[in-house]
């Protein structure tokens, strides 16, 4: 049975980011998550720090947060006590969407219940999944307002991807994607979109006729790009690549904030299904080029540079930002927009200049702890 939509306050955020931990010899993915924990459970910390799916992943979480700058307060806190950490076990924490040349078999699964009944349910793509997101919440104040939010945050999906992609690299080898990661995702069956419906009670019947299959369990089984979360009272994008740095995180986080605020107050648009007919495009476009993808309005079917429609939403929402808080932090978003720059393009900079995977990482373990 679906549980209650709890109510929250509107427009709050939470951030969760999934890291890597590598060692400092030649910068593999490196199985800590246990020592790690181990040390930061030692700390006074705002959030959580849990285990993923395997044992080189550590997620870091803030609490509920009311702006761009709580969340970075607490983000920073967070990661200052990573990297303290990381310092005694002589082992690194890096962003990025993919460890550049880790080997998916050589994973182990964290051993707790829930990850062993995916990868017995799974196989091999429970090692695969050894990639790295960031899921933003955002408050929504009933379930019916959380379903239109959820529609309306789908149109830019595309826009989230290309300014979080920083996963050009899998198994050492450059795949043309910016953000190769959302492809792993995508393989499970429970991937995607949400069904379209604007009631809570038409979301139910669904969630009820899936679990009657017994193909889901809870809503933890959905691994779509947005779904709500009933127990939190927000939903949850989840389609971003962890930034390089926890300063793009937290923009990111009052991008949709904004977002948010500007559907709330101006209602500039009502979703439709119809919107879903050039989803998957825009979405594989904003994956394989990033910031110079193509976007296609989904109302006029319209093709224009995705750079030039990030630039008009920022426009729309700059008011709310504004308002919020949010717009120092979303100004540098707009300007790398204008110039074509995300995490993927600076990853793949590093490379040529260096012409070594582990250095680039190495180096991109500098830029997070904001070195």
């Amino acid at each position: 049975m679906l549980e209650p939509f709890r109510q929250s306050a509107p427009l709050t955020l939470g951030v969760e980011l999934e890291l890597q931990l590598v060692n400092t010899h030649d910068y593999d993915l490196a199985p800590y998550s246990d020592e790690m924990l181990r040390l930061m459970r030692k700390r006074e910390l705002p959030g959580s720090v849990v285990p993923e799916m395997t044992s080189s992943m550590i997620e870091i979480s803030t609490g509920v947060c009311e702006s761009t700058a709580h969340v970075l307060g607490e983000l920073s806190q967070l990661r200052d006590a990573l990297v303290r950490c990381a310092d005694k076990l002589n082992i690194a924490v890096v962003g990025g969407g993919t460890h550049p040349f880790q080997q998916w078999h050589q994973q182990r699964i964290y051993d707790r219940p829930r990850f062993r009944e995916l990868s017995e349910l799974y196989g091999y793509l429970s090692k695969q999944f050894t990639i790295f997101g960031q899921h933003v919440h955002v408050g929504c104040p009933g379930a019916d307002e959380a379903l239109l939010m959820l529609h309306r945050m789908s149109r830019y999906i595309p826009h989230f991807i290309a300014l979080s992609a920083s996963s050009p690299y899998v198994q050492g080898q450059d795949t043309q994607f910016d953000s190769a990661r959302l492809n792993s995702v995508f393989a499970f069956p429970m991937s995607g979109r949400a069904p379209f419906t604007l009631s809570w009670e038409g979301f139910d019947a669904f969630f009820t006729k899936t679990t009657r299959t017994g193909v889901v369990k809870s809503m933890k089984d959905f691994y779509w790009d947005i779904r709500p979360k009933p127990e939190y009272g927000t939903i949850e994008i989840r389609v971003f690549d962890t930034p390089l740095t926890i300063e793009r995180a937290a923009a990111l986080a009052g991008l949709v904030q904004s977002l948010a605020s500007w559907f709330i107050h101006e209602q500039p648009f009502m979703p439709a299904e119809d919107d879903y007919m050039v989803y998957t495009y825009n979405r594989f476009q904003a994956c394989r080029f990033g910031l110079e993808a193509v976007y296609v309005d989904p109302v006029s079917g319209r093709h224009m540079p995705l750079r030039e429609h990030i630039r008009l939403t920022l426009q729309q929402v700059a008011p709310h930002a504004q308002r919020l808080g949010a717009w120092p932090a979303i100004e540098q978003l707009v300007q790398d927009a204008a110039k074509g720059l995300n995490d993927a393009r600076w990853l793949r900079q590093q490379q040529v200049r260096e012409r070594l995977l582990a250095e680039v990482v190495r180096q991109a373990g500098e830029r997070f702890k904001g070195r």
